[in-house]
Protein backbone atom coordinates (compact mmCIF):
# COMPACT_ATOMS: atom_id res chain seq x y z
CA UNK A 1 0.00 0.00 0.00
CA UNK A 2 2.65 2.10 0.79
CA UNK A 3 4.65 1.58 -2.55
CA UNK A 4 1.21 2.62 -4.22
CA UNK A 5 1.34 6.21 -2.27
CA UNK A 6 4.64 6.69 -3.42
CA UNK A 7 3.85 5.87 -7.17
CA UNK A 8 0.67 7.88 -7.28
CA UNK A 9 2.73 11.21 -5.06
CA UNK A 10 5.62 10.08 -8.08
CA UNK A 11 2.47 10.51 -10.82
CA UNK A 12 1.15 13.81 -9.18
CA UNK A 13 4.59 15.68 -8.91
CA UNK A 14 5.15 14.37 -12.75
CA UNK A 15 1.82 15.57 -14.13
CA UNK A 16 2.16 19.35 -11.98
CA UNK A 17 5.94 19.76 -13.13
CA UNK A 18 4.62 19.00 -16.23
CA UNK A 19 1.75 21.66 -16.15
CA UNK A 20 4.20 23.89 -14.72
CA UNK A 21 6.39 23.51 -17.70
CA UNK A 22 3.51 24.67 -19.89
CA UNK A 23 2.35 28.27 -18.29
CA UNK A 24 3.00 30.82 -20.47
CA UNK A 25 5.74 33.18 -19.79
CA UNK A 26 4.80 36.60 -19.10
CA UNK A 27 7.08 39.63 -19.81
CA UNK A 28 6.78 43.22 -18.88
CA UNK A 29 7.69 45.72 -21.31
CA UNK A 30 8.53 49.02 -19.07
CA UNK A 31 8.43 52.99 -20.62
CA UNK A 32 8.12 56.48 -19.74
CA UNK A 33 4.24 55.75 -20.68
CA UNK A 34 3.69 52.92 -18.06
CA UNK A 35 4.22 49.19 -18.02
CA UNK A 36 3.00 46.77 -20.86
CA UNK A 37 2.70 43.26 -19.72
CA UNK A 38 2.59 40.33 -22.39
CA UNK A 39 2.60 36.67 -22.54
CA UNK A 40 4.45 34.67 -25.00
CA UNK A 41 2.20 31.50 -26.42
CA UNK A 42 4.17 28.41 -25.99
CA UNK A 43 2.83 27.16 -29.56
CA UNK A 44 5.33 29.69 -31.18
CA UNK A 45 8.61 28.03 -29.11
CA UNK A 46 10.55 29.52 -31.47
CA UNK A 47 9.86 33.16 -31.26
CA UNK A 48 9.06 32.71 -27.55
CA UNK A 49 12.52 31.64 -27.22
CA UNK A 50 14.09 34.23 -29.02
CA UNK A 51 12.03 36.97 -27.31
CA UNK A 52 13.18 35.28 -23.82
CA UNK A 53 16.75 35.01 -24.84
CA UNK A 54 16.51 38.59 -26.05
CA UNK A 55 15.15 40.01 -22.62
CA UNK A 56 17.34 37.67 -20.70
CA UNK A 57 20.25 38.88 -21.88
CA UNK A 58 18.91 43.06 -21.71
CA UNK A 59 19.41 43.47 -25.20
CA UNK A 60 15.89 45.36 -25.27
CA UNK A 61 17.31 47.54 -23.00
CA UNK A 62 17.64 50.95 -23.80
CA UNK A 63 16.32 50.65 -27.35
CA UNK A 64 13.24 52.31 -28.81
CA UNK A 65 9.72 51.88 -30.25
CA UNK A 66 11.36 53.28 -33.50
CA UNK A 67 8.02 53.42 -35.72
CA UNK A 68 4.57 54.43 -34.56
CA UNK A 69 1.39 54.41 -36.48
CA UNK A 70 -1.90 55.46 -34.66
CA UNK A 71 -4.56 53.12 -35.17
CA UNK A 72 -2.24 50.39 -36.76
CA UNK A 73 0.55 49.49 -34.43
CA UNK A 74 3.41 50.20 -32.04
CA UNK A 75 6.93 48.90 -33.44
CA UNK A 76 10.02 47.96 -31.51
CA UNK A 77 13.24 46.40 -31.33
CA UNK A 78 15.93 48.06 -32.18
CA UNK A 79 18.88 50.19 -30.77
CA UNK A 80 18.46 53.08 -33.05
CA UNK A 81 16.08 54.26 -35.77
CA UNK A 82 16.74 51.58 -37.72
CA UNK A 83 15.71 48.96 -35.37
CA UNK A 84 18.34 46.50 -35.78
CA UNK A 85 19.83 44.72 -32.98
CA UNK A 86 23.20 42.12 -33.28
CA UNK A 87 21.72 41.50 -36.81
CA UNK A 88 20.25 38.30 -35.52
CA UNK A 89 18.73 35.95 -38.30
CA UNK A 90 15.76 35.55 -39.44
CA UNK A 91 13.29 33.18 -37.64
CA UNK A 92 11.56 30.06 -39.75
CA UNK A 93 7.33 31.87 -39.39
CA UNK A 94 5.13 30.36 -36.67
CA UNK A 95 2.25 31.31 -38.44
CA UNK A 96 -0.91 29.81 -36.81
CA UNK A 97 -4.91 30.91 -37.80
CA UNK A 98 -5.88 30.39 -34.04
CA UNK A 99 -3.37 33.36 -33.22
CA UNK A 100 -5.12 36.61 -35.05
CA UNK A 101 -4.00 40.30 -35.44
CA UNK A 102 -6.29 41.52 -32.47
CA UNK A 103 -5.71 44.77 -30.40
CA UNK A 104 -2.82 43.99 -28.18
CA UNK A 105 -1.34 40.83 -30.39
CA UNK A 106 2.49 40.84 -29.92
CA UNK A 107 3.32 39.94 -33.49
CA UNK A 108 7.18 39.61 -35.22
CA UNK A 109 8.00 42.25 -37.69
CA UNK A 110 9.36 40.86 -41.44
CA UNK A 111 10.40 41.95 -44.99
CA UNK A 112 8.24 41.84 -47.35
CA UNK A 113 7.36 38.92 -50.05
CA UNK A 114 8.72 39.81 -52.56
CA UNK A 115 12.44 39.18 -51.00
CA UNK A 116 10.74 36.92 -48.30
CA UNK A 117 8.44 34.38 -49.67
CA UNK A 118 8.63 31.93 -46.71
CA UNK A 119 7.49 35.01 -43.84
CA UNK A 120 10.13 34.51 -41.88
CA UNK A 121 10.51 36.77 -39.25
CA UNK A 122 13.36 39.39 -37.96
CA UNK A 123 15.43 37.92 -35.15
CA UNK A 124 14.74 41.14 -33.09
CA UNK A 125 11.91 43.34 -34.38
CA UNK A 126 8.43 43.03 -32.93
CA UNK A 127 5.35 45.06 -33.18
CA UNK A 128 1.76 45.55 -30.76
CA UNK A 129 -1.64 46.09 -32.40
CA UNK A 130 -3.31 48.92 -31.70
CA UNK A 131 -5.55 48.75 -35.13
CA UNK A 132 -9.70 49.41 -34.82
CA UNK A 133 -12.91 48.03 -34.62
CA UNK A 134 -14.35 46.01 -38.09
CA UNK A 135 -18.15 44.96 -38.20
CA UNK A 136 -18.76 41.11 -38.49
CA UNK A 137 -20.34 42.40 -42.03
CA UNK A 138 -16.82 43.73 -42.84
CA UNK A 139 -14.82 41.07 -41.89
CA UNK A 140 -16.76 38.64 -44.09
CA UNK A 141 -15.79 40.54 -46.99
CA UNK A 142 -12.66 40.87 -46.14
CA UNK A 143 -12.14 36.93 -45.76
CA UNK A 144 -13.30 36.63 -48.99
CA UNK A 145 -11.01 38.72 -50.64
CA UNK A 146 -8.28 37.38 -48.60
CA UNK A 147 -9.28 33.72 -48.20
CA UNK A 148 -8.76 33.82 -44.14
CA UNK A 149 -11.50 32.11 -42.51
CA UNK A 150 -12.46 33.20 -39.25
CA UNK A 151 -14.35 31.74 -36.31
CA UNK A 152 -17.43 33.68 -34.86
CA UNK A 153 -15.46 34.17 -31.81
CA UNK A 154 -12.65 36.05 -33.78
CA UNK A 155 -14.99 37.87 -35.62
CA UNK A 156 -16.46 38.72 -32.17
CA UNK A 157 -13.42 40.19 -31.37
CA UNK A 158 -12.55 42.23 -34.16
CA UNK A 159 -15.85 44.04 -33.98
CA UNK A 160 -15.82 44.53 -30.47
CA UNK A 161 -11.73 44.85 -29.37
CA UNK A 162 -10.21 45.70 -32.92
CA UNK A 163 -6.65 44.89 -34.00
CA UNK A 164 -5.68 44.63 -37.88
CA UNK A 165 -7.17 41.74 -39.66
CA UNK A 166 -5.39 42.38 -43.22
CA UNK A 167 -2.06 41.17 -41.53
CA UNK A 168 -3.49 37.95 -40.35
CA UNK A 169 -1.31 34.68 -41.91
CA UNK A 170 1.14 36.97 -43.13
CA UNK A 171 2.73 37.68 -39.59
CA UNK A 172 3.78 35.34 -36.77
CA UNK A 173 1.76 36.03 -33.55
CA UNK A 174 3.24 34.66 -30.89
CA UNK A 175 1.97 36.47 -27.83
CA UNK A 176 -0.36 39.11 -26.71
CA UNK A 177 -0.64 41.97 -24.30
CA UNK A 178 -2.49 40.96 -20.44
CA UNK A 179 -2.23 44.35 -19.11
CA UNK A 180 -1.20 47.74 -20.48
CA UNK A 181 -3.47 48.01 -23.70
CA UNK A 182 -4.14 52.17 -22.36
CA UNK A 183 -0.28 52.03 -22.60
CA UNK A 184 -0.03 51.28 -26.32
CA UNK A 185 -2.99 53.39 -26.81
CA UNK A 186 -0.67 56.38 -25.43
CA UNK A 187 2.01 55.25 -27.21
CA UNK A 188 0.50 55.37 -30.50
CA UNK A 189 -0.73 58.39 -30.52
CA UNK A 190 2.56 60.12 -29.69
CA UNK A 191 3.74 62.80 -32.28
CA UNK A 192 5.61 61.28 -35.48
CA UNK A 193 8.16 62.10 -38.12
CA UNK A 194 9.06 61.11 -40.68
CA UNK A 195 9.45 57.28 -41.30
CA UNK A 196 6.86 57.62 -38.03
CA UNK A 197 9.74 58.01 -36.17
CA UNK A 198 8.34 59.05 -32.68
CA UNK A 199 9.50 63.08 -31.87
CA UNK A 200 10.92 62.53 -28.27
CA UNK A 201 12.59 59.04 -28.29
CA UNK A 202 10.43 55.76 -26.09
CA UNK A 203 13.00 53.85 -24.68
CA UNK A 204 11.99 50.47 -23.21
CA UNK A 205 12.89 48.17 -20.47
CA UNK A 206 11.92 44.62 -20.31
CA UNK A 207 11.95 42.09 -17.40
CA UNK A 208 10.66 38.56 -17.66
CA UNK A 209 8.84 37.91 -14.11
CA UNK A 210 6.87 34.84 -15.00
CA UNK A 211 7.86 31.41 -16.39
Amino acid sequence: MKNIILIMAAVLFTVDGFAQDKKEPIVLISTSYGDIKVKLYNETPIHRDNFLELVKTGKYDGSIFHRVINKFMIQGGGNDALGTIDNRPMLPAEINSKFIHKKGALSAARTGDNVNPERKSSGSQFYIVQGQTYPVERMDQMSQRSGVEYTNDQKTIYATLGGTPHLDMQYTVFGEVIEGLDVVDKIAAVETRQADVPVDPIPMKMTLVKK
